[in-house]
């Protein structure tokens, strides 16, 4: 449970700057060198980011916070999940993700969609995997509820996704900054 999450440059859209600490990612114009050469690890259409490590069994929680962005989306997806070209965001296609979009509709990226409600916005995401489980889970941090769990069958290696949405004339700068969270008791548990 002790995993530190950081961004992986070679897979960001090239209009993302991750930070040199590799914990926070936003859209801006200072591109990363790497940015300039296109690979099969960066996704060319959709502002993305995954994190390095990869979970292949075990159980794994960390939070990320989003402020005040009108859009985000937060979650997991397999290494083998498409990243060239338009990409849908969905179980089936190997993608496991929360979203915010327009400033206030929340929703779990399913088929279809499923439309969630909140009555207090989060600043906050803590996101739980339990790989043998088949269990993703997103938590506000901010009043310490359960906002959804996806349930399915994992295999292979699944990496954290960050992405940032549209950039909306500059409302949607702030970045997406990644907090470890250390379990102090050693218990596996993490008490939100």
């Amino acid at each position: 449970m002790d995993l530190d999450v950081i961004l992986d440059p070679e897979t960001a859209h090239p209009d993302l700057t991750v930070s040199e600490d590799r914990k926070s990612v936003r859209r801006g114009s200072k591109k990363l060198l790497l940015s300039l050469f296109d690979n099969p690890k960066r996704f060319s259409s959709t502002p993305v980011v995954l994190g390095t490590s990869g979970f292949f069994s075990g159980r794994h929680y960390w939070e990320v916070q989003v402020g005040d962005k009108p859009e985000w989306g937060l979650g997991l997806c397999r290494e083998a999940a498409a990243r060239k070209g338009s990409v849908l965001f969905s179980p089936n296609n190997g993608y496991w993700v929360l979203r915010l979009q327009n400033g206030g509709i929340y929703e779990a990226l399913t088929v279809p969609i499923s439309p969630l409600t909140l009555s207090v916005r989060p600043r906050r995401i803590g996101i739980f995997l339990d790989y043998e489980a088949g269990e993703i889970s997103f938590y506000n941090v901010s009043d310490r509820s359960h906002i959804y769990t996806f349930t399915d069958r994992f295999s292979g290696n699944l990496r954290p996704l960050f992405f940032l949405g549209a950039f909306l004339g500059g409302r949607n700068a702030e970045p997406l900054v990644i907090s470890w969270v250390r379990d102090p008791q050693g218990t596996g548990c993490i008490i939100l």
